[in-house]
């Protein structure tokens, strides 16, 4: 604020010997000193005050943003749906253990005729019929089958 160095300093002490009689000097510095720390603290008061207030701004604006966040990250979520972590692992549980739920038969006929149309799966998927496993070797060597008329 004031741009007191050294040497202005010094030409103000020696106007001050020169105006201030010498027996008044020690009071004269004495009230200085006590002024200067007035100002000092009423400086450093001051600058907490702002300090202050420049912290409770930014907490203010902080709140403000966060619950903004919150409220956006809440505003997809219905009020009728429900977050339970452990339900739905205990669902997932049980149904590894009992297998797929059955459907429900809509018609008590229908499912005894489903179990007669359908066959019954092969046991291997690559088996053959026996009368083609004994027709295979022959057509692969490249010659016809024998005839039993010879």
């Amino acid at each position: 604020m004031f741009d007191l160095d050294p040497g202005k300093l010094i030409v103000i002490g020696i106007v001050a010997l020169v105006a201030i009689p010498t027996k008044d000097l020690p009071r004269v510095l004495r009230q200085i000193g006590q002024v200067t720390g007035r100002m000092r603290r009423m400086a450093a008061e001051f600058q907490g005050q702002f300090m202050d207030a420049m912290r409770e701004a930014d907490l203010t604006d902080i709140r403000k943003d966060l619950k903004g966040e919150v409220d956006s990250a809440f505003a997809g979520v219905g009020k009728d749906v429900a977050f339970d972590p452990l339900r739905q692992a205990r669902e997932q549980i049980i149904g590894a253990i009992e297998g797929p739920p059955a459907p429900p038969p809509s018609d008590e006929r229908e499912p005894e005729a489903a179990h007669e149309a359908v066959p019954a799966p092969a046991a291997h998927e690559d088996a053959l019929p026996p009368a083609a496993l004994e027709a295979e070797p022959a057509s692969e060597a490249g010659t016809p089958p024998e005839s039993p008329s010879k």
